[in-house]
């Protein structure tokens, strides 16, 4: 693995500071007992804190791998900083008030706080673009590598796609933004309301579908696959087939692939109004042909034949992890 002080310096610090927030909200939960949409008022500081601790880190570390376009990547990387700690000092503050902060449209200032959101998730989202655009134009030493983080960034540009359709206001709420009366403008849930029954830690809802999921799966895409490349490198030691770069890169590939097809999943059953922990018989049928897919995919890649001469990479890989993200 590449030394972290070549890491995103402005992702680094932006991450720290965010492992800090996740501290003061963890208090907040504790000593706070407002209630918010049906939240505690401190679980979505708490909640976005973390998630964006693994998403810069993610960032920084995949930036330092960039033979070419550096300088491209730096600002790619740094306008993710900006912009996220923008959004954060706006949510926390809005905790802080004891308001919400998504779909917030009880008063002009709430407004303006939502309003200065969605423009500085516009902002990130174009500066994540730039920056799967510039792994997508990389040419690292390992190709498992590349296509791990490849997938991962699309995945999770189509996860953070879904607060755009999550800002859009319900037909209940347009009648009511023309009758001057909408308190709120957007929505996670879908054919429910915001705020009801609930999965406990998530906060997912439970009685109809939610966005939310399917944005938490692929957000996270940016860690999830190359953390399976990992585990693969790891155990090469052991099982000598996955030392051998073509098998790494084509259970990489059924595990993009897999990953996606889950996230399609849950993007689909939100939309039709259905709870994750309540799915019909259409919604076990098509997980059932993922994992079937998936295991089918997993034995071809397992297949193929191993290379007569050593793999590139896969000593150092295996040892010290140096190849593997050269």
């Amino acid at each position: 693995m590449s030394a972290w002080t070549s890491w995103h310096r402005p992702l680094l610090a932006f991450a720290a500071s965010m492992a800090v927030l996740a501290v003061v909200s963890a208090v907040g939960l504790a000593v706070d007992d407002r209630v918010v949409a049906g939240a505690p008022v401190w679980f979505k500081p708490f909640k976005f804190s973390v998630s964006f601790v693994a998403y810069a880190l993610s960032l920084a570390w995949m930036l330092s791998l960039l033979p070419r376009f550096r300088r491209a990547g730096w600002w790619g990387g740094t306008v993710v900083a900006v912009t996220s700690g923008i959004e954060m000092i706006l949510i926390t503050g809005q905790a802080a008030r004891g308001r919400r902060s998504h779909f917030n449209n009880e008063t002009p200032f709430d407004k303006a706080v939502f309003d200065t959101m969605a423009v500085t998730v516009v902002v990130l989202w174009a500066a994540t673009l730039l920056i799967a655009a510039l792994l997508f134009r990389a040419e690292l030493a390992d190709r498992a590598s590349a296509w791990a983080m490849r997938c991962g960034a699309v995945l999770a540009l189509a996860g953070a796609a879904l607060g755009f359709v999550m800002a859009q206001p319900t037909p209940e709420q347009r009648i009511r933004m023309e009758q001057g009366t909408a308190d709120v403008v957007g929505a996670h849930g879908v054919g429910v309301t915001d705020g009801g029954p609930s999965m406990p830690l998530t906060g997912w809802e439970t009685t109809g579908g939610d966005l939310r999921i399917a944005h938490f799966v692929g957000l996270h895409a940016l860690q999830v696959l190359p953390f399976a490349l990992f585990l693969l490198v790891a155990l090469a030691p052991r099982f000598t087939r996955l030392a051998d770069e073509r098998v790494r890169l084509r259970l990489v590939l059924v595990a993009c692939g897999t990953y996606a097809a889950v996230f399609a999943l849950v993007t689909w059953q939100a939309l039709r109004g259905q709870a994750l922990i309540h799915p019909d018989g259409t919604t076990l049928g098509a997980a059932a042909a993922i994992v079937a897919a998936a295991a089918a995919g997993t034995w071809a890649a397992l297949r193929t034949t191993p290379s007569a001469s050593p793999p590139v990479g896969v000593s150092d890989s295996a040892h010290d992890g140096k190849e593997l993200v050269a």
